[in-house]
């Protein structure tokens, strides 16, 4: 008999946070969230519940978990939007369309009492989560930064009534075949054109006591109008802080100032974790930890977290500097490629860049939404 409830107490939340690392076992190409970090939803004080209210559901068949789904109201994306939504995510199944209808009517009726009149998802409390169905790809190695999921996904969700929204594209970059210079000169003029200057610190500390407003204010402005964002709150900026701290290396971080230093765009490429938390599902062990310091200072692929451009300085070709410098990474000893995570795929500035690159798409992501009705 199949039973769904909502996520209470102890024993359900580690069903939550352990049915997917089931599911996923022995899947070369899913890599596990950071275990810690998912078990912070389950408390008062998670950073995201000043903005937002979320549930959790499980799906039980004769006591065994078979699915669970999380719903998110995220006011902050209602009040941008001037919308009434819910957001799914988390929603791992085995592929039986009785448990996925159980889930969504699940999250569905929640959002209906909520006021709520469309549910859209997987959307996480920001785009600093996962989000997104993959619905191409399926035999590629996950990045740390998204999520992955078996091919039978799509179909359930849409046995649900849900359709798409939004598409997201990604991609393998590697350096050109032929290089002449020519995008390392198109950077210089660019610089010297509009007197920019690369910004320069001494270390991470000393980067984020440099440019750390401005870091965010310009993330905000520049994914403003961007699907699914939502503005930067304290707790969001301390926790990118902490992970900054962490994982990146200041070589994979690049700012671009005007001759005011003033900041103008911004780019981080996080060294890829994937194979270095495979092992422990996500969990820092002690060999975990080494593993992923190994990996952040010894990476041979690079996954692309944050680009932004000021709106001012759109159209006056900054972008080359980016992709200048992105070029030479890919160049160092080692490295094998990037991949870019997601871009919208009318994101037609974003996709041009890797123009410049040999550009492999691998992968495709599809956000889905349905209306509940007034």
């Amino acid at each position: 008999m199949l039973s769904v409830v909502e996520v209470k107490t102890k024993k359900q939340q580690k069903d939550f946070l352990d049915f997917p690392l089931r599911l996923y076992k022995g899947c070369p190409y899913f890599v596990p969230p950071l275990y810690g970090d998912e078990k912070k939803m389950f408390r008062a004080d998670y950073v995201y519940y000043d903005t937002c209210e979320a549930i959790c559901f499980n799906a039980y068949r004769d006591g065994e978990t078979v699915g669970r789904i999380q719903g998110i109201l995220q006011k902050a994306s209602n009040e941008k939007t001037g919308e009434k939504r819910v957001r799914f995510t988390r929603f791992d199944a085995i592929d039986d369309q009785e448990v996925a209808n159980a889930l969504f009517a699940a999250v569905e009726s929640w959002a209906v009492q909520k006021g709520m009149n469309v549910v859209c998802g997987p959307l996480g409390f920001s785009d600093l989560e996962r989000e997104g169905l993959l619905i191409e790809g399926f035999d590629e190695l996950a990045t740390f930064e998204e999520q992955y999921n078996y091919e039978y996904y799509g179909r359930l969700i849409e046995g649900c009534g849900y359709g798409k929204e939004v598409d997201w594209e990604e991609r393998k970059i590697y350096p050109p075949d032929q290089d002449d210079g020519t995008l390392d000169k198109m950077a210089d003029f660019v610089m010297k054109r509009y007197n920019l200057h690369i910004g320069q610190a001494k270390n991470k500390k000393d980067f984020i006591r440099r440019y750390g407003k401005e870091f965010f204010e310009l993330l905000d402005k520049g994914y403003k109008d961007i699907y699914g964002t939502v503005p930067f709150t304290d707790g969001m900026r301390k926790m990118l802080i902490d992970n900054f701290m962490l994982i990146i290396e200041l070589k994979y971080v690049g700012v671009v100032l005007d001759e005011n230093d003033r900041l103008v765009m911004l780019g981080i490429l996080f060294p890829s974790l994937s194979k270095a938390l495979q092992p422990s599902g996500g969990k820092l062990t002690p060999a975990a930890i080494a593993r992923v310091l190994y990996a952040a200072r010894r990476p041979k692929l690079l996954d692309f977290g944050l680009i932004a451009v000021d709106p001012e300085w759109a159209n006056r070709g900054v972008a080359t500097i980016a992709s200048a410098h992105i070029l030479h990474l890919l160049r160092e000893p080692g490295i094998e490629y990037a991949e870019t995570n997601l871009n919208l795929e009318d994101n037609h500035a974003i996709i041009n860049m890797w123009k410049r690159f040999k550009a492999v798409q691998h992968k495709r992501r599809r956000a889905y939404i349905k209306y509940l009705g007034d």
